[in-house]
């Protein structure tokens, strides 16, 4: 299973928000790029970045930011926040990005996302923020009425590759990843799961590599020091070596 430090992006500086709350935004640094370049020099070789105030603006907001972390950290970065068009997805794989995350978008027009997929393939991935299980959009202001493991299943059959599902109500809390939901997801055959919020030791780690997961992301765990990348990367290839005993 890969790992994927998060960096999450507001006003140009590293944030971390918990509970997709904006009015609890705690500020860990103002160089994002240093910051990325950091990780690198862990040992990762996978970026999550996102663009909070483009999540929220539904346009690009630190796209110039997010440019220089992709030339400037050498790793495979998947992008997302405010990528409604495709002038955005080209200019952003088109300066390097492994891979643009679609999010609000998918839900509001699902064909453009479809298209999108057609023409790009698995450059494209989508975001499932679920709240109560039910998908959030805008920035998770907004929570809808679609079920959420329903809605990767319609993504998956669609020809989807990637979701990056995010648990809300865990994010930024170090309360440890909801386990059940992503076991339930790792049933869809055929579709790449990233899991995101809550991720906060080593257990979390584990325990989701042995379900067969693609990835993990961490965020406020390696901020906070509760979980360090070493530590991560090792967790990740224990639970995968588990899950092929």
């Amino acid at each position: 299973m890969k790992i994927f430090p998060a960096i999450d992006l507001r006003g140009g500086r590293v944030v971390r928000l918990t509970e997709g709350d904006y009015d609890r935004m705690t500020v860990y640094g103002s160089d994002p790029v240093a910051t990325a370049c950091g990780f690198a020099e862990s040992g990762v070789s996978q970026l999550h970045v996102v663009d909070l105030d483009g999540a929220l603006a539904g346009e690009a907001v630190n796209a110039d930011v997010i440019e220089r972390i992709v030339k400037e950290s050498g790793l495979a970065v998947q992008v997302g926040g405010g990528i409604r068009n495709e002038e955005r997805i080209a200019r952003y794989l088109d300066v390097g990005a492994k891979r643009v995350i679609m999010g609000t978008i998918a839900v509001d027009d699902p064909a453009f996302v479809l298209k999108m997929v057609q023409k790009y393939g698995d450059a494209i991935a989508v975001g499932v923020d679920a709240k109560g299980g039910r998908v959030a959009v805008n920035g998770w202001k907004t929570v809808t009425d679609k079920d959420s493991f329903e809605f990767c299943e319609f993504l998956r059959d669609a020809g989807v590759d990637c979701v990056v599902y995010t648990d809300i109500s865990r994010d930024g809390t170090l309360g440890g990843a909801n386990i059940s939901a992503y076991r339930t997801l790792s049933a869809l055959d055929g579709l790449k799961v990233i899991a995101s919020g809550g991720v906060t030791g080593v257990e979390d780690v584990r325990a989701l590599s042995s379900l067969g997961l693609y990835g993990a992301i961490v965020g406020k765990a390696l901020y906070a020091g509760a979980l360090t990348l070493d530590a991560a990367l090792a967790a990740a290839e224990e639970g995968s070596c588990s899950q092929n005993v």
